[in-house]
């Protein structure tokens, strides 16, 4: 079997299987058609004034900057473990990965995402 068609049977497997999932979630799932379900609910509490507020871009961008630099300390762990074994050329690769990295933090250091309004 070549590698397409191998590719094509896993696609086709893997499209029919979440098709599959997504009816029976449909067809077995239970439904309440109530007013109650559209209105916005926190704690318990209702809510005064307008519910739907705009939030500004810069909370979202200051949430994804800290997830990236956050992932990028869960990937230095196992670096950290195994850099006795890798040598210069692993050493070299970190280096460049934390360049990397800095030079998006002074990128968005600049611009001002960090400033905090």
């Amino acid at each position: 079997m070549s590698n397409s068609v191998l590719f094509l049977v896993v696609f086709l497997t893997a499209l029919s299987l979440v098709v599959i999932a997504l009816v029976l979630a449909r067809l077995l799932a239970p439904r309440s058609f109530s007013p109650h379900k559209g209105e916005p609910y926190e704690c318990g509490i209702p809510t005064r004034g307008n519910t739907w507020m705009q939030f500004r871009v810069g909370y979202y961008l200051f949430a994804i900057l800290y997830l990236v630099f956050d992932v990028e300390t869960v990937l230095l762990f196992p670096w950290a473990v195994t850099v006795r074994d890798m040598g210069m050329q692993g050493l070299a690769c970190v280096l460049f990965f934390l360049v990397i990295l800095t030079l998006g933090l002074v990128y968005a250091w600049k611009k001002g995402v960090l400033v905090w309004k």
